[in-house]
């Protein structure tokens, strides 16, 4: 069974570690021996100035920058590689503006479901309020709409965790309300999100307070 399924049907629990982490670009450390534990149903708010590392930290934990020195592990799953059971949203919406709402979800459906499971698109669409925009060139959509949506592959392909930044950005307050909504849903079903906030996310879990280098 696959971990995210293992994960919906309550037969596991997850933690994902980090240890003595430090990060590096363009030859300038930006995060340095840091550490934490996060359980299933727990959500880590990384807070602090620009600067601090929060973006830089996401995108390590997603595997999309090497780390420096310390390690990064899932357990029991220390078998998986962490990207493989991870979203990440990013500042960057990463749509197609000539592709419909629907055909961009379709899209990372397809490319991101490795037997996971998730909701169909357009019920996915349906619980970010967009599926009266659901044959609408992603192009026609205004900021907050086109944030909705590259949320929405949240939903429509199920991955235990959760890496978001500043993942309420351009939303208005019913839009927050709504994404709030969905993080505290897939807290309860055992699903861990580690989210970059300069705005408050109530939500069950710590925070960890970065600090810009130097």
């Amino acid at each position: 069974m696959k971990p995210a399924a293992m994960l919906a049907r309550g037969s596991i629990t997850m933690q994902l570690c980090a240890s003595n982490l430090t990060i590096a670009r363009g030859g300038r450390t930006i995060v340095a021996n840091l550490s934490f534990a996060l359980c299933a149903g727990e959500c880590l708010a990384l807070t602090g100035p620009n600067g601090a590392g929060k973006s830089t930290l996401l995108r390590a934990l997603a595997g999309l920058l090497p780390l420096a020195a310390g390690t990064i592990s899932l357990s029991p799953l220390s078998e998986e590689f962490v990207p493989q059971q991870a979203h990440y949203v990013g500042h960057a919406d990463g749509l197609k503006g000539l592709l419909t709402v629907t055909e961009n979800l379709e899209f990372f459906a397809a490319i991101l479901d490795v037997g996971m499971g998730g909701l169909p698109v357009k019920t996915a669409l349906g619980k970010l309020g967009l599926a009266h925009a659901a044959k609408l060139p992603v192009a026609y959509l205004s900021a907050g709409q086109k944030r909705r949506v590259a949320l929405a592959r949240l939903l429509a392909v199920r991955r235990p965790i959760w890496l978001l930044d500043e993942p309420l950005t351009a939303l208005d307050t019913a839009s927050r309300v709504l994404l709030g909504q969905i993080m505290t849903e897939h807290l309860t079903q055992g699903g861990l999100i580690v989210a970059a906030t300069h705005a408050g996310l109530d939500l069950k879990g710590q925070e960890l307070r970065l600090r810009a280098a130097g």
